[in-house]
C-alpha cells in the first residue's frame, strides 16, 4: 500500500481526494491547505484523514507520493527542497492529468462492465445452454440455461476443468481436431438428453478455446415416445374396430366421415370411398343423421331406428360424442342390424320359455283359499311334499292342480332342482314318447344329430308333473309303469337303460276307477300312482273362498291388462255366488277378465251390472244335447258356430270328458279340440 498526502484542498484537491480514496493501492495520509475553509479539508475530516495548514512537519514520515494541487510554483519549489528522493512529487499539472486518466479508466471500466453485463444478459436470456472453455480446458462461460439443463451452478463451474463437470463433453476434442461438430446427441449425468453443436474458437489463426451450444431434447424424446405410443394405440384401435362384428362409423367435428369398418360396409353396402370424407348423411336412406344431432347437442343417443344404405336396411343406432379437452372432436356410432336383434330376441324368448319349463313358480302361500276343503287339500299336499312318494292330484279342470304341483315341488327337498311340466293330452303318442324319453341319433326321420335328452332326463334329481294323465295311451301307460318300477328310461331308438332320480307328480280330471273298469287305464299303474292322492275341491264346494279369489285375480289381471280395478262390490260377489262355476277358478278368471275389458277405464269398482250373464254351457243329458244342436236364426257363420259348439259338447258328454276319444271321434287333433273348447267356452 503506497502512502500519499495532498497539498491543496480546493476543487482540484477535493476531486483528487475522491479519486485516491477509491483506489485500493494508495492511502491518503493527510490533506493540507492554508485556507481553513477549503472544501477538501472538511471532506478529509469526515473520512478521518489528518488535515492542517503546515505540511512541512509531516514530511519526516515515510511518504511515497506528494500531490501538489495548489497550482502555486513557489509551493512546488519549496516541496522539492524538503522532500526526500524516495518521495515522488506529483505537480498540479500531473495531478490533473492523472485525474483525467483515472476518470477515463473508470469510464472504460464502466463501459466494459456494461458490455459484459449486456453479454451476460444475452447469454442468460437464451433458452439454449452455452459452455465455453479455454485452451487449458477450463470453463470460461456457463450461462443460466446451462445451469438449468445440467443441474450445475455457474459459480461452481467457472474456472474448473470441463471433464470434471461434464465427463461426456466433446469440447476438449475440438481443441485438437479444430473441426465443427453439428447436432450431436449427448446425455448429462442427471439424465438430461441434449442435442449440441460444438465450435472451436480462433484468434489470429490459433485455437484459443471451444464453445458448445446445446438444447434440452428430453421433452422432445418423451414426445416422440408418446407419438410412437399414440401410433401404436391408433393401429391397435383400428385393428379392434375392423375386427368388430358391430358396424362402426366415425365422423369429425364437421360431420364428415373419418373411419368405417368392414362390418359397416357389409351391413350398409357402402364402400369406404362412398363414406369417408363425405357428409354423415351419405348413408341415410330414411331418417335423420344421428351424427349431426350429437355434434349439435353434445349428447349421446341410443336405440334410434333408421334405414341405411341403398338397400334401405333397417338398423338401430347408438351414437356418442368424442370429447377431447372439453371440445367436441367428432362422434362415433355403432349400428345394429334389426334382423339380428330380432333373431337374438327370439332366441332369448325361447331360452326364457325353456327355463320356465324347468322352474316351479308358485308356493302354497300363492294358493288362495281358507275354506275347510281347501285347507285339507293344502295340508295333505304339504305332507306329501316331504315324502318321496308319487302324488296323484285329482279334481275338475280349472281347480288349480298345476299350482299344487308347483307348490309341492317348492316345498320338497328337490326345490333346487328342475321342475318339468308335461301336458300328456297336448301331444300325440309318438311325439310324447320322444319328448318324455328322448331319442338316439337316427332314431327316426328328422332326428337331431347326436340325439336328444328326454324330459325325464332333464328333470333328474327334480320333479316331473304329468298333467292330463288319463289321456295316456295303453302303450305309454306301460312305459310309464316301467319308469316307476325300475327308475330308468330307454331313449327312442336306443337299447341302453338310463337311470334317473325323479319325483313324479300326476294330475287328472278323469274318473280313473271307471276307466279301469272299462279297460282304458292300467290297474297296476293306478296303484303305483295312487299312493298319495290329493283331492282339490271345485269352486262350487268352496264358495267361501270366492271373494278372496276374485280380489286376487283382479290384482293379477290389472298387471296383465294395464287396468286399475281396485275391488269388487258385495252385490257383485253375491251374484258370483249364485253361479255354480263348472269351469272353476279358470272360468272365474275368464269372467273377471271379460268384465274388466268392457268396463270404462275410469271405473275402479266392479258392480253387479258390470258382470256378464252367467249360464252353464255344458250339456248335462241327451235332451239338453239335442237342444244345443238347434240352430237359432242369424247369419250363416253364426249358425255354423252354434252347430259346431253343440256337436263338440255332445261328443264330450258321450265320452265322459275324455278329450282324446272325443277328438278321435270328431276326426280332429287334440290341439284343435282344445282350441274349439276354449273358443266356445266349453268347460
Amino acid at each position: 500500500m503506497k502512502r500519499a498526502i495532498i497539498i491543496g484542498a480546493g476543487q482540484g484537491g477535493t476531486a483528487l481526494f475522491h479519486l485516491l480514496m477509491n483506489m485500493e493501492y494508495i492511502q491518503v495520509m493527510a490533506v493540507f491547505d492554508i485556507d481553513p475553509t477549503a472544501p477538501g479539508l472538511k471532506i478529509a475530516k469526515h473520512h478521518s484523514v489528518k488535515t492542517g495548514r503546515e505540511w512541512k512537519g509531516f514530511l519526516n514520515k515515510e511518504i511515497d507520493f506528494v500531490f501538489e494541487a495548489t497550482g502555486n510554483s513557489d509551493v512546488l519549489a519549496e516541496l522539492r527542497q524538503h522532500v526526500s528522493s524516495k518521495t515522488m512529487i506529483v505537480s498540479s499539472k500531473l495531478s490533473r492529468l492523472f485525474h483525467s486518466l483515472m476518470i477515463e479508466k473508470d469510464q472504460l471500466i464502466q463501459k466494459l462492465n456494461e458490455q459484459t453485463s449486456i453479454q451476460e444478459t444475452i447469454l442468460n436470456s437464451t433458452y439454449d445452454g452455452m459452455v465455453a472453455i479455454d485452451i487449458n480446458e477450463q470453463v470460461l462461460i456457463f450461462n443460466e440455461a446451462a445451469e438449468r439443463i445440467s443441474g450445475i451452478e455457474a459459480t461452481q463451474a467457472i474456472g474448473r476443468p470441463i471433464k470434471q463437470l461434464l465427463p461426456s463433453s466433446g469440447l476438449p476434442r475440438l481443441l485438437k481436431t479444430k473441426q465443427v461438430e453439428h447436432h450431436r446427441r449427448q446425455q448429462f449425468a442427471n439424465g438430461t438428453t441434449v442435442i449440441t453443436t460444438r465450435v472451436p474458437m480462433f484468434e489470429e489463426g490459433r485455437v484459443i478455446g471451444a464453445l458448445a451450444v446445446f438444447k434440452d431434447i428430453t421433452e422432445i424424446v418423451e414426445m416422440s415416445d408418446q407419438v410412437t405410443n399414440l401410433k401404436s394405440i391408433q393401429v391397435m384401435l383400428e385393428a379392434i374396430i375392423h375386427s368388430s362384428s358391430d358396424a362402426i362409423s366415425v365422423v369429425d367435428e364437421e360431420g364428415n366421415g373419418l373411419l368405417i369398418n368392414p362390418a359397416y360396409t357389409k351391413l350398409t353396402g357402402l364402400p369406404p370411398d362412398k363414406v369417408i370424407g363425405h357428409p354423415a348423411t351419405a348413408d341415410i336412406s330414411e331418417g335423420e343423421s344421428m351424427h349431426l344431432q350429437v355434434l349439435e347437442t353434445g349428447k349421446a343417443v341410443r336405440g334410434v331406428p333408421l334405414k341405411v344404405g341403398p338397400n334401405m336396411k333397417d338398423v338401430i343406432v347408438n351414437v356418442a360424442p368424442i370429447i377431447v379437452d372439453g371440445e367436441k372432436r367428432g362422434s362415433v356410432g355403432v349400428i345394429h342390424d334389426v334382423s339380428e336383434l330380432t333373431s337374438l330376441h327370439s332366441q332369448l324368448e325361447k331360452a326364457k320359455k325353456r327355463i320356465q319349463t324347468l322352474e316351479a313358480k308358485y308356493s302354497f302361500n300363492e294358493i288362495v283359499g281358507d275354506s275347510k276343503e281347501m285347507k285339507i287339500a293344502k295340508e295333505q299336499a304339504k305332507m306329501a311334499a316331504l315324502t318321496p312318494a308319487t302324488i296323484l292330484l285329482r279334481g275338475e279342470s280349472g281347480t288349480g292342480k298345476e299350482l299344487f304341483a308347483h307348490a309341492i315341488h317348492n316345498e320338497s327337498q328337490r326345490k333346487g332342482y328342475p321342475f318339468v311340466r308335461v301336458n300328456c293330452a297336448a301331444l300325440n303318442e309318438s311325439l310324447l314318447e320322444s319328448e318324455l324319453f328322448g331319442y338316439e341319433e337316427g332314431a327316426f326321420s328328422g332326428a337331431k344329430r347326436g340325439g336328444k335328452r328326454g324330459l325325464f332326463e332333464e328333470a333328474d334329481n327334480g320333479s316331473i308333473f304329468l298333467d292330463e294323465l288319463g289321456e295316456l295311451s295303453s302303450a305309454m301307460q306301460a312305459k310309464l309303469l316301467r319308469v316307476l318300477q325300475e327308475q330308468e328310461i330307454v331313449r327312442v331308438g336306443g337299447t341302453k337303460p338310463i337311470t334317473i332320480n325323479v319325483r313324479i307328480i300326476t294330475a287328472t280330471n278323469v274318473n280313473l276307477e271307471k276307466a279301469i273298469a272299462e279297460k282304458r287305464f292300467r290297474e297296476d299303474l293306478y296303484y303305483r300312482l295312487n299312493k298319495f292322492p290329493i283331492y282339490i275341491p271345485p269352486l262350487r264346494e268352496r264358495k267361501s273362498d270366492l271373494k278372496r279369489l276374485a280380489r286376487h285375480l283382479l290384482a293379477k289381471l290389472n298387471k296383465d291388462y294395464g287396468r286399475y280395478i281396485q275391488s269388487i262390490s258385495e252385490e257383485a260377489i253375491m251374484t258370483l255366488n249364485q253361479y255354480h262355476w263348472p269351469g272353476n277358478v279358470r272360468e272365474l278368471e275368464n269372467v273377471l277378465a271379460r268384465t274388466m275389458i268392457y268396463m270404462e277405464p275410469s271405473n275402479q269398482l266392479i258392480e253387479s251390472f258390470h258382470l256378464p250373464t252367467l249360464t252353464d254351457n255344458r250339456v248335462k243329458d241327451n235332451s239338453q244335447s239335442k237342444g244345443n244342436t238347434e240352430i237359432s236364426e242369424g247369419d250363416l257363420q253364426t249358425m255354423v258356430q252354434q252347430f259346431e259348439k253343440g256337436v263338440i259338447a255332445q261328443t264330450l258328454i258321450r265320452y265322459e270328458g275324455n278329450r282324446t276319444r272325443a277328438a278321435k271321434e270328431l276326426g280332429i287333433s287334440i290341439r284343435s279340440l282344445y282350441y274349439k273348447m276354449e273358443k266356445y267356452g266349453i268347460a
